[in-house]
Order: structure tokens, then sequence, then C-alpha cells
């Protein structure tokens, strides 16, 4: 499902939009975009896999809109990195949320991010942001790396007073947890020639 943007006018800004974004060889460094069409088309390319279900695939597209839209006006990426973090909530729910626990309870997103680390075997090997660029995210995941993802995600939705600078990447890698959280289904479906669901609950 594509974020369906093209009907937005990126008027010049007058000045480049600077953001902290990992790089080769710099995970913290800054990366910079001169018009808003190269701004939209970076975006536009971190789009998770099409065979990922259709509902997961809304909420990360509402995340890239608003990135997009951060071009007009830098606060909106705020509330893009809050959509990304609900898009990835949703897809560890589905493909972790009956793996431990109590059977159809909706599981803490701290709890199901540790998961993706002790349970299902992820490490920063497995990330491409961070094979890209070098660094580590895991750290972020398990909670030992301050704020950790789950904290960001709190603070974000209750009103953090201090969140005004982005956070460099997130995006992307919540990008690369997503694809990592469906890697068997989407092999799966890659095989078969299975078409994106429309709910969850596949496995």
């Amino acid at each position: 499902m594509d974020a369906d943007i093209s009907f937005l006018s990126l008027t010049p800004r007058g000045v480049p939009l600077v953001l902290p974004w990992p790089s080769p060889g710099l995970p913290g460094g800054f990366m910079q975009f001169e018009t808003g069409e190269s701004w939209r088309g970076f975006v536009m390319d971190l789009a998770i896999d099409p065979l990922i279900p259709l509902i997961v695939q809304a909420k990360f597209a509402r995340a890239q809109k608003l990135y997009v839209l951060a071009w007009l006006e830098n606060d909106l990426i705020k509330a893009g990195e809050l959509a990304a973090l609900v898009a990835l909530e949703l897809a560890l729910n589905d493909r972790y949320g009956q793996r431990f626990g109590k059977p159809g309870k909706r599981k803490n997103f701290a709890d199901l991010l540790k998961y993706m680390v002790v349970g299902d075997g992820l490490s920063d090997a497995a990330i491409p942001m961070i094979v890209r660029c070098g660094g580590t995210a895991v750290g972020l995941l398990l909670g030992e790396r301050k704020p950790s993802l789950a904290a960001i995600r709190n603070g974000m939705a209750h009103g953090d007073p201090f969140d005004a600078l982005p956070y460099g990447g997130l995006l992307e890698l919540v990008r690369d947890l997503i694809g990592y959280a469906y890697r068997d289904y989407i092999a799966e479906g890659c095989a078969t020639g299975t078409p994106s669901m429309t709910s969850l609950g596949a496995t």
C-alpha cells in the first residue's frame, strides 16, 4: 500500500531540511535535503514489504505521510515518529502476541520489543539500517539504552515536554523491525503467491 501523497505540493522552504539520520559509517550522522521532491522520494523509498498485512501497511503509510509533511512544518516529524511506533506495536502484537503471556491479551510494547531479541533471535546483524550504517539498535529494544523505543513511544503519547528533536532514522529502523517480524510470513507469501492479508492474525 503506497502512501499516496503525490497530490501534495511541497513548496520551496528557502533553507534545506537537515535531520539526524544514520548514513554509511556515520550512525550518528545528519542528512540534508535541498528540495521537497528529494525528501518525498527518500521517505517513500522506506515503504514496508507489500506482502505485509494491509492494516499494518496503512498504519506505516500514515507515518510516511507525516514525515513527508515535515517538509512544510518541521514539528510534524514528531507525529510521524509516534505513528511509526504505533505501526510497529500493531505488527509485533500480530506476530508475537500469542507466543507468550495470556492468550488473547494485548501485550505490553516493551515486552514485545524484548521478545524480538530474546524470543525471536533479533540481532544488529539482522537490521539493514545497522548493517548499512554501523552502530547498534538492540539495546533500544531491550531497554539497555535510554530512552528505549518503548520509553520514546510512552513519552510521546503522554506529553513528554522534552521531545522537540527528532530521533535520527526512527522511521527506517521501524521499517526494518517490521520486516524482521514478518520475515517468515513474507517468505511464505513469496513462495505460495499469497496476496497481502486484509486483517491480522495470520502466522
